[in-house]
């Protein structure tokens, strides 16, 4: 795909980033070049691939802190979006593909972020807690709480960027979040008015 169709920068990113948005052209620029060949993002993405995933992803910046798990991490989406626009806020990146790990691991030493790494391994197999889990486009929330949940701290948070579905997604899993003392369920919707399609962003308390 040409350079032509490479989304321009919206105006609202820098506002987003703010003095850390050279690190956010530097990443998406990254992804732009090698996140299609390393099959990281499909070709398709590439005319909005800052709306669609940097945007959506930063937008929910403000709602992290202390220490970040991101399950399923991938291209960086959200998790290495996240450590650029939260640098005061510890990140670990949880991805069980080594040639994503590979790609994750290489764009942290780029990019200079110490507050992030990662670890490859199935969530299931991590065994450590965090104040916060978060994950976007992993899958389903019935399938996604049960190997989340137990990755949170007591009284800590789940904080999923989900689909336009997360209504519906949080009605299939009732059972789920009951079992796994998931409470205080609740839908934020953030960047209206600042981004083309607004982030729908799932949050919940685990105890």
């Amino acid at each position: 795909m040409t350079p032509a169709a490479i989304e321009t920068e919206p105006s609202a990113a820098a506002d987003l980033f703010g003095e850390r948005i050279p690190l956010a052209r530097q990443f998406t620029s990254a992804l732009a070049e090698e996140g299609e060949l390393r099959g990281l993002i499909g070709p398709l993405e590439l005319p909005r691939l800052w709306t669609r995933h940097i945007l959506n992803s930063a937008i929910a910046a403000p709602l992290f802190h202390g220490s970040v798990a991101d399950v399923g991490s991938g291209a960086g989406l959200p998790g290495v979006v996240l450590a650029i626009a939260r640098p005061d806020v510890q990140w670990t990146l949880i991805e069980p593909m080594e040639r994503r790990v590979t790609w994750l691991n290489e764009q942290i030493e780029a990019l200079g972020l110490e507050n992030a790494r990662v670890m490859r391994a199935r969530a299931e197999d991590v065994g450590l807690e965090f104040d916060v889990v978060t994950a976007r486009a992993v899958s389903a929330l019935r399938t996604l709480v049960p190997i989340t949940a137990p990755l949170v701290k007591d009284g800590g948070e789940l904080i999923f960027l989900k689909g336009q579905n997360v209504g519906a997604e949080i009605d299939a899993a009732q059972k789920v979040l009951k079992k796994h003392k998931v409470t205080g369920v609740s839908v934020e919707i953030l960047g209206e008015g600042v981004l083309m399609e607004p982030t729908r962003v799932f949050r919940a308390r685990v105890r």
